[in-house]
């Protein structure tokens, strides 16, 4: 397993953050960087607001870390991944499945 985590991938979290007026606007923060395999598992394409999108699910594989969850977002460059569900694979709290989609808005 350890061979397939070849991607370097900043997990982010969104964040409040004060807009200077009193109030505050929601923004990515990189909670940390680490090594991910990425494995492509299925891709649709769908109409969205009279736009072709085509968004990609892809399961993002990590050692395990505590926090990781749902609405939280890997990023490898300019590619965006959602992460849409946490799975601890062998109950063990050695590797996480990310389920995640690219292509989307969160």
């Amino acid at each position: 397993m350890i061979g397939r985590l070849r991607h370097r991938l900043t997990l982010e979290q969104e964040m409040p953050s004060a807009d200077g007026g009193g109030g505050y606007a929601l923004a990515w923060t990189t909670v940390a960087t680490l090594w991910a395999a990425i494995e492509p598992i299925a891709g649709r394409e769908q109409l969205q607001a009279m736009q072709l999108a085509s968004p990609v699910t892809h399961r993002v594989i990590i050692r395990h870390r505590p926090g990781v969850g749902a609405g939280m977002r890997a990023r490898l460059g300019s590619r965006l991944f959602n992460i849409r569900a946490v799975i601890d694979r062998d109950e063990r709290r050695r590797y996480l499945d990310l389920l995640c989609e690219e292509g989307v808005a969160t």
